[in-house]
Parts: structure tokens; sequence; C-alpha cells
């Protein structure tokens, strides 16, 4: 305190050494103006007397002078009154400067007053800031917790140790991760999302540190400016995460074949000699990348519910319309003769000539009027030399070969598996050529000879027309996988199959989703195509290069998901009956690797496809009808619950291979 008191003396001293001197300068300035002034007056008063002696002295020269000589002496006369005049005016503008003078230097001692109160005011005012600065610091360096207003990822820190925040962020973390978003459609759930599912994860490692620095990493000043700004305007700090992008994609893509009102675009095929043209249909699309977002945003919400119902947002689209021009420019071909030469070799594909059979305008006069589909007549010309005529052997090389088993007795089945293979059977692409499977084998109606089979709707194996095709295009895919050709368009179902391991299979959806594949071989590939004795089979042949590659398929499953129960009540039944409608089967999660092999070393080895399965709910059918009353005597015995034998084993996928975990349960004949 003593130290102070000798500053606050030390100041004073100063501040009165100043006021001394700016006293003295003023008087020696006063001192000045008033010499002035005196001197002004002083040559004033001597003009006056000269003045006066002159007047006397012409007055008595008056008395003397002749009279011609009184206009001589009234012109001086006239001239000193001047003199006097002008005298006087000198002497108010002396005194008018003497007054202004006066009001400067006292307008200058009050302005320098001013500037010395609000100098003692704003000296003041620090001093106040830095002693309530030094004792808030002094506060907060024994402070040991998060100061108020500091969030990490959303979630409040305030005055919480590092300990307790670093506890908090963990719960908290942990409930987000556990969250289910449903997304909904019409009040109906078409999927369901968690963290896990996209391996959501959050990369936390410093952020409490951060936290904790927040008003502790700078001089006094700044940590009290950040300490009181932050309990205003609060801090948030946030915390990186990661997510498998391709799984969230597969799951919003899968959404396609479940919205009823998903728009669907003009395509065409052709049968035998006809194009088909089916038209397209108006509708929504799903807005991925907003509810990708909106996914993303919700699992790092800061909601407590764990489960959450996300309307799936989607943009009103109009059908592209049918245009015939680029249709018969797309079909379009002259035939083209084969030629096979050996050596050296040289192999050119023989092609059907296709054409309309009637005008353009004709054409276009046939889709004017509404319908399902359109029919155009085409002309066939047909080419004078095929490669079989030349040499059959020219696609003697056996690139690949895949097999897949079903069950002989199910005929609509089987039906639907000869009629895809079918329309495979015996195509050629040339290279860089892209295969479409839809393109190929074209709607599956039962105008084109398709039965209903099981299929997968809406987490439910129903009756559908066309069931099975899938297993054909899953067969296709492993044969084309095996041949090292390029995949350009697959989807893997939203439920396991029988047929085929999770991980391998390939699902198709006219009009929505496709299997396409490019040739990337040198030169032409053929594609055959068998369905008999319980055995679908696809073999690629081609032309043998000088490199030939042998590929393996290895899918490894990395996590389950289990079955649901879901109850449905029916009033058919009796109260307390039960009765199994659909066994369920477990889902999973599979990384499905593709390993190149020369000569028997490895080369390479890729990922092939992340795929996520979902668990096919168990379904149960409760009863809730009218129960007859019972009687005392004799006890009534129990309604049996009505149950049936465990799901049938699934028959053995070909090619098997080790897997770590348990593989999930398999829905028969499905799809």
């Amino acid at each position: 305190m003593s130290s102070k008191k000798k500053k606050n003396n030390k100041q004073k001293g100063k501040n009165q050494k100043k006021q001394q001197k700016t006293t003295i300068e003023e008087r020696v300035e006063k001192q000045k103006i008033k010499e002035k002034e005196e001197k002004e007056i002083s040559k004033t008063t001597e003009n006056q007397e000269e003045n006066t002696e002159k007047k006397e002295n012409q007055s008595e020269k008056k008395l003397e002078s002749k009279p011609e000589e009184k206009k001589e002496e009234k012109k001086e006369e006239k001239k000193e009154e001047k003199k006097e005049e002008k005298t006087v005016e000198v002497k108010e503008k002396t005194e008018k400067k003497k007054s202004a003078s006066e009001e400067f230097i006292e307008n200058k001692q009050k302005k320098r007053k001013r500037n010395l109160i609000i100098l003692g005011i704003v000296t003041i005012l620090i001093i106040i800031i830095l002693f309530f600065s030094i004792i808030f610091a002094v506060i907060n360096i024994n402070n040991n917790k998060i100061i108020k207003g500091v969030s990490v990822n959303n979630i409040d820190m305030s005055g919480l140790t590092t300990e307790e925040a670093k506890k908090k962020l963990d719960e908290k973390i942990e409930e987000q991760l556990n969250k289910k978003i449903d997304l909904m459609y019409n009040e109906e759930v078409l999927a369901s999302v968690k963290a896990e599912d996209i391996e959501f994860e959050y990369e936390y490692k410093d952020e409490i540190k951060a936290a904790y620095k927040v008003g502790r990493d700078g001089n006094i000043f700044k940590n009290n400016y950040e300490i009181i700004l932050t309990s205003i305007k609060n801090k948030e700090i946030d915390v990186k995460y990661t997510f498998n992008e391709e799984l969230l994609n597969t799951i919003i893509n899968d959404l396609d074949t479940s919205i009823p009102e998903l728009v669907i675009q003009p395509s065409h095929y052709i049968e035998d000699e006809e194009l088909i043209i089916v038209p397209g249909k108006d509708g929504v699309v799903v807005d991925k990348e907003k509810l990708k977002g909106e996914i993303i945003e919700n699992i790092k919400g800061v909601k407590t519910e764990q489960e959450i119902n996300l309307k799936i947002p989607v943009i009103d689209t109009k059908a592209d319309k049918i245009d015939i021009d680029k249709i018969h420019e797309e079909i379009y071909k002259e035939p083209v003769d084969a030629k096979y030469v050996e050596e050296p070799f040289e192999l050119t594909l023989d092609e059907d000539g296709v054409d309309f059979d009637i005008t353009i305008d004709e054409a276009k006069a046939i889709i004017e009027e509404e319908a399902e589909e359109y029919k155009i007549p085409l002309k066939i010309t047909k080419a004078n030399i095929t490669i079989n005529d030349i040499d059959p052997s020219a696609f003697r090389y056996e690139v690949s070969t895949f097999s897949t088993n079903y069950d002989p007795g199910y005929t609509s089945r089987v039906n639907n598996l000869k009629l895809a293979a079918g329309k495979i059977d015996g195509t050629v692409l040339k290279p860089g050529e892209e295969f479409s499977f839809n393109g190929v084998v074209g709607k599956r109606t039962i105008e084109a000879g398709y039965t209903d089979a099981k299929i997968f709707s809406n987490g439910e194996v129903i009756d559908g027309t066309g069931g099975g095709i899938c297993q054909i295009s899953t067969t296709l895919y492993n044969a084309v996988v095996l041949a090292n050709l390029e995949v350009t368009d697959r989807r893997n179902h939203n439920y396991t199959t029988s047929y085929i391991r999770a991980g391998r299979d390939a699902t198709v959806v006219y009009g929505a989703i496709d299997f396409k594949f490019k040739n990337t071989r040198k030169y032409p590939i053929k594609i055959g195509a068998s369905v008999g004795g319980g055995v679908a089979a696809f073999t690629i042949y081609g032309v043998e290069e000088e490199n030939e590659y042998t590929v393996k398929i290895i899918p490894i499953v990395t996590d389950t998901i289990p079955v649901t129960t879901q109850y449905v009540d029916d009033p058919s039944l009796p109260t307390g009956s039960e009765v199994v409608k659909q066994y369920g089967s477990t889902g999973c999660r599979v990384t499905t690797y593709k390993e190149v092999y020369s000569d028997g070393s490895l080369i390479s080895k890729d990922v092939l496809s992340n795929d996520v399965y979902k668990a096919m709910a168990k379904i149960v059918r409760r009863g809730t009808g009218y129960v007859a009353p019972t009687v005392a005597e004799p006890e009534p015995e129990p309604v049996p619950v009505e149950t049936q034998p465990e799901a049938p084993a699934p028959e053995p996928a070909p090619e098997p291979a080790p897997v770590p975990t348990p593989e999930p349960e398999l829905v028969p004949d499905a799809e």
C-alpha cells in the first residue's frame, strides 16, 4: 500500500508542476499583450498631442494669415479631423483585439481544465478495470473447471472438470451412436439407419483439453475478455467424425425400390421382331444429398430420443417424353458379315441389320395414344455370313463359368429362370461394349410369359411376377467378376438369399435397378446360359489372350444383425393363440474382396463391395378374437398355440469360403 501511495504522490507532484508551468506561461503571455497595448495607447496619445499642438499653431497662424489663405487652412483642418477619426478607429480595434485575446486565453484555460478532468476519469477507470481484472484473474487461477458457455459436440461442459467432461462426452456420444433413425414415407417406415450401419465414428482426443483452455490460454486481459465473451455468446468445439459413404449411399439407393410414387423413365427393348416401348410415369425422386445430410445431422444431434422418425425428402419429377428419333438412332444397324482369320488374328462379329418396318411419322403416331406399352414393328436383315458359318470354334476359349442351384419342383420360378436366361444366351459383346440386364431381358410381365413366384417386398416374402429373376442376374454377376470384367452397376439385395452367399448377389428391378458390366477384354466375348436339372449356369467365352488371370471372390461377414419379432393382431384367431406367419432371418454386414492371381501368384486384392443386409422380421399373428366363456368344472384345457417347424436349412452356396463370423439365416427361394 505504501508503494501505491508513493506512486499517487508522485503523480500528484507531476500534475502540480504541469499546472505551475501552465500558469507561468499564461502570465508571460498576458504581460506581452499588456505591453503591446500600452505601446499602442502611448503612440495614440503622442499623435493626439501632436495634433493638438498643430491646431494651436494653425489657429495662431490663422489670425495672422491673409484672407486668401483661409481656404488652405480649412483643407488642413479637414485632414486633421480625418487623422483623429483614424486614431479613434485604431483605439477601438486595439480594444477589440484585447477583448478577443482575453477570450481566447479564457477558452484555452477551460479546454485544458476539461481535458484534465477527462484524463482523470479515464485514469480512474483504468485503475478500476486493472483492479478488478487482477481480482478476476486471481479467482480463476484456482478454478479447475471448464468456464461457463463452453460446449463440445453440442454438449454443455460448463462447470465440469476435465474428468467429468470426458465422462459426460463418452455417455452422450454413446447415446448418439445408439440412435435408430427410421426413414419414413407416407407414414410408413421404409428403412432404418443406425450409426453402426454406416460405420459412423467420432474421433475425439484433444477436444476436452481445448474446452478447458478457453479463458486460460493468453494474458490476463485476453483471458478475462474470452471468459466474459464466452459466457455471453457461448463457444462450440466440434468433434471430428467419419462414416462409410458407400454404405450410406447403398441404404439410400435401396429406397428407389420402396417408394411407390417413384418416377419411371421411358424404356425400350427388342422382343423378336418388335420394339417394345414402355412410357414413363411422373412421380418423385429421392433428394439423396439432402437425405444424406439429414441422416448425419440426426446421428450427431442432441435429441435424446433413441428412435427418430425422419421424413424422406423427395422432389416432384416429370418423366421424359418418348423420343422416337433418338430410339431409332439407337437401334438402327446395317447388317455386318462375320470375318475370322487366325493368322494374324482378326475377328469381326456378324450383326443383324435392324430398322423400323414403318416410317418415323407412323411410329410417332402410334405413341400419341395413351397405352401401357407400344409395339413398333421391326425389319430384321440377317447377315449373309455368321461367325458359326466361318468357324464355330471362334469362341472356343472358356474365360469363366459359374452356377447356382434351384428347386426344380418350383415350376413357376423355374419358368422365369429359363425365360430370362434364354434372353441372355448367345449375347455377344464387342470390346468396350456395355451389357444391360434390363435392356437385354426386358420387362418382366405376364404377357412376356413370366409367372408369379416369391419376391422380397417391404420386409416380407410375397408372390410377385417374375420371381427368381435375381438368381439369373446373380449367377451372371459372379461369372462376370470371375472373368475379370468391369462391373459398372450392381446392387445387393435388401435381405440374404438361399442360392448365394451374402456379398455375391446382384438384384435387379425393371425401371429402377439394373446390372451392367463392360467387356474390358481385347476381343469380343460371348455369353452362354443354361437352366436345367436344378442348376442355372453362365459361361463366358472369348479368345485366349497373352495374359490370363484367375479370380477369387471372398466375402467376409463383419457383423450380424439380429432378428426382431413383429406381432400383428388377428381377430380371426382366438385370444391367446399365436401363429407364425413368417420366420425371420438375421441380417449382416459383408465386405467382399476380389483377389486376382497370375500363374498362382497373388497380384492384387481389392474390395469388391461393402454390403448391408437387413434382418427380416419374424411376423407372428396374435389372436384377438372371441373366446367362449369357461365353466368352473371341469377346468378348461389351455388353448393350443399353433406353431410351425423351424425354417429349413438353406441350400449350400457354391464355392464356400471360410468366414470369421456366423452366416445369417437365408430366405429360401426368394428373388
